[in-house]
């Protein structure tokens, strides 16, 4: 029987992300929950199973119709094991085999890869790095993800948990990240750092989507943070592109939004500090599918890994 659809699933340290797609990746339906929402009940894996039982009795579809379950997870995992080694914005999920739990609630195949891997294949296939063969993804959120093509195929290392940029660390001291490490990028660039130095600035709670709004105004104070961010990201990627030499860097995320500002600094800080030769003709720009890429890449997860 031929397949119709794929379930696309992208888990952040924020949002939980479900989709149903068609086989050439369009989205027919999504829904979006709130992680912490979800880890107040006792198990993450069953709120997922859920949604995605919920999505397909909505749709009205056969699960004969469904190609398979493609998972994105913020944090190092086994493609081929289908595990999870740790998350290190969500605690308590650790060296679990999300696939094989899936699979047996569900009744469908399950391929799982990290959020930003899977981002990265989607810009890349679909999105503002198709075109390119050696490039450079970065999801900014609550935690840093990133993805890495390398001469046209998805580079994941030894242990498949490679590409993690915002676990560079920044500084000889610092704070200590979530990953175990100290002065990671993440600590310095994600969400809640920043929202926590943007507290402190304007003297009352903010949002993300405010502080990017009033540097568009333009607030003084807003771009001054904002061009801050960008210099820290800029200096961590100055050695990413020395070490990778990509032609290619996308950014994505909520803090992309913090648009012209943002990464007016970070390509001033790498043409400033990068090699000549790896900088000269690098495109630095703004992902282009926004937040349904982590979904799209699951999805091509799926068809890329279940033959037809």
């Amino acid at each position: 029987m031929a397949k119709k659809f794929i379930i696309g699933v992208d888990l952040g340290g924020t949002n939980l992300k479900i989709a149903l797609l068609d086989l050439k990746y369009r989205i027919k339906d999504k829904n979006i929950l709130s992680t912490q929402v979800c880890l107040k009940k006792e198990n993450l894996i069953s709120t997922i199973a859920d949604a995605i039982n919920k999505i397909i009795e909505n749709n009205r579809i056969k699960r004969t119709d469904i190609l398979g379950i493609g998972l994105g997870l913020p944090g190092p995992v086994d493609i081929k094991r289908g595990l999870v080694h740790f998350l290190p914005n969500i605690a308590g999920y650790t060296e679990v085999n999300f696939a094989q739990i899936l699979k047996r609630r569900l009744g469908l195949p399950v391929s799982l890869d990290n959020d930003a891997n899977l981002m990265c294949l989607a810009e890349y296939k679909l999105g503002a790095a198709k075109g390119f063969k050696n490039i450079v993804c970065l999801t900014l959120g609550t935690g840093v993800g990133g993805g890495i093509i390398i001469e046209g195929k998805l580079y994941r290392g030894s242990n498949d948990a490679g590409g993690e940029i915002g676990h560079i660390p920044i500084n000889e001291r610092g704070p200590r990240c979530n990953c175990g490490g100290i002065a990671c990028l993440e600590t310095y660039i994600g969400n809640n750092s920043i929202l926590r130095e943007a507290r402190r600035l304007f003297r009352r709670d903010i949002s993300l989507e405010e502080l990017s709004s009033l540097a568009k105004k333009p607030d003084k104070r807003a771009q001054a943070l904002w061009s801050k961010i960008g210099g820290r990201l800029g200096v961590a990627l100055v050695g990413v592109v020395n070490l990778l030499n990509p032609d290619c860097i996308v950014i994505g995320g909520g803090v992309a939004g913090a648009g012209k500002i943002l990464f007016a600094r970070l390509r001033e800080v790498i043409s400033r500090q990068a090699m000549s030769v790896q900088s000269r003709h690098l495109k630095i720009v703004k992902a282009r599918l926004g937040n349904n890429a982590g979904l799209i890449g699951a999805a091509i997860l799926v068809k890329e890994r279940v033959r037809l």
